[in-house]
C-alpha cells in the first residue's frame, strides 16, 4: 500500500487522497440498503463501495442511506469516500442506467451521471470498471470505456479510478495501455490463490492499492481450519477479525457487507488487534498447510 506507515490506520494516503482502509460493500441488500448503509456509517464506516448496477445493488438506497447518515451524525460528504462502478450491459437486468446502443463513452457519461444523481454527490471518490467486457484479454469496447473514465478523471469529476474483477495478464495490458493508470484493483480473494498474490504483488509494483472481497465468504473451508481457531482464541477475536487484520496487515483494503450492526462494529475492532509475523504466514499458506 502506497504512502503508509508501518502503523495500521484506519485513513491511508494514496495518490494525493485520504482513504479509508476498510470499506463496507453495499451489494445484494436490496430493501435493507438504505437503512445498512446508514447503520455503517454510524458503525464508524467512512468508506462505502457500490455499483449502477441495479442487478446486484440498489445504488440510489445507498444514497438516501448516506443522507440519512449524514444528517444524524453531522458529517459532511468530504468525510466520505464514496466509491461505484460502471457495468456492462450484460452484467446488468432490464434496469440498465444508459442507453445500450449507445456507444461506450455514452454509456460510461450516462452511467457516470446516473451515479451523481442517485448518491447525491457533484463528484465521486473513486470509480470501478465492473470488469472487463471478457474473461481474457481485453477488447476494444474495454479500451473506449477506460479511456472514458480517465477523461472523468482528468475533468475531476471522480478523483480516482480503478478495475474490478480482473486477471493478471488482463491487468498487466491495462497497465500498459492506459494513460491513468488504475489507482484500485478490486477483486474477490481466495486463500486458495494466496489470497490473489501475483495481483497484489503487481499492485505493489505499480503504485495501486488491491480492494479485496467475499474474504469471508470465499474462503469458508480454509477459515474453518483448526490453526485459525487457534489465532482466534489467541486474540480472543471472531475469525471474521483475523482474516480482516490479515488484509489490512498485508496492505489490503478489505470490504465487509455485513448485515449485522453488531458484526459491523466487530469488523471495526479489527484495528484494535495484532497477527503476529508467523500466524500472517500461517494465513498466507492456510490453503495449502496439508500439501
Amino acid at each position: 500500500m502506497s504512502d503508509t506507515t508501518d502503523q495500521i490506520s484506519r485513513l491511508v494516503k494514496h495518490r494525493g487522497l485520504t482513504i479509508p482502509a476498510f470499506l463496507y460493500g453495499t451489494a445484494w441488500k436490496e430493501a435493507q440498503t438504505e437503512a445498512l448503509t446508514s447503520a455503517a456509517i454510524e458503525s464508524g464506516f467512512l468508506g462505502i463501495d457500490t455499483a449502477n448496477q441495479r442487478r446486484h445493488y440498489d445504488e440510489a438506497g445507498v444514497g438516501k442511506g448516506i443522507q440519512l447518515a449524514l444528517a444524524k451524525n453531522n458529517l459532511q460528504r468530504g468525510d466520505l469516500f464514496l466509491q461505484t462502478k460502471f457495468t456492462y450491459a450484460a452484467g446488468q437486468d432490464h434496469r440498465l442506467p444508459y442507453d445500450p446502443k449507445a456507444d461506450y463513452t455514452t454509456q460510461v457519461r450516462q452511467s457516470f451521471a446516473s451515479s451523481l444523481e442517485h448518491l447525491n454527490t457533484s463528484y465521486l471518490d473513486s470509480y470501478i470498471l465492473h470488469g472487463p467486457a471478457s474473461s481474457q484479454g481485453l477488447n476494444d469496447a474495454d479500451r473506449e470505456v477506460w479511456r472514458a473514465m480517465e477523461n472523468l478523471q482528468k475533468s475531476g469529476s471522480v478523483k480516482l479510478i480503478g478495475v474490478s474483477n480482473i486477471g493478471f495478464e488482463q491487468l498487466q495490458l491495462l497497465l500498459e495501455g492506459s494513460e491513468v493508470k488504475p489507482a484500485f484493483v478490486q477483486n474477490r480473494c481466495y486463500a486458495r490463490t494466496h489470497w490473489d498474490a501475483r495481483i497484489r504483488a503487481l499492485c505493489d509494483a505499480n503504485d495501486m492499492i488491491y480492494q479485496g472481497f467475499s474474504l469471508l465468504t470465499a474462503n469458508s473451508v480454509e477459515l474453518n481450519r483448526p490453526e485459525m481457531h487457534s489465532i482466534s482464541k489467541r486474540l480472543s477475536c471472531s475469525l471474521a477479525q483475523v482474516v480482516f487484520r490479515f488484509a489490512l496487515q498485508v496492505g489490503m483494503i478489505p470490504l465487509t457487507g455485513t448485515t449485522s450492526k453488531n458484526h459491523m462494529q466487530e469488523d471495526l475492532a479489527s484495528y484494535e488487534i495484532e497477527l503476529t509475523e508467523e500466524e500472517i504466514d500461517i494465513i498466507k499458506n492456510i490453503a495449502f498447510l496439508d500439501k
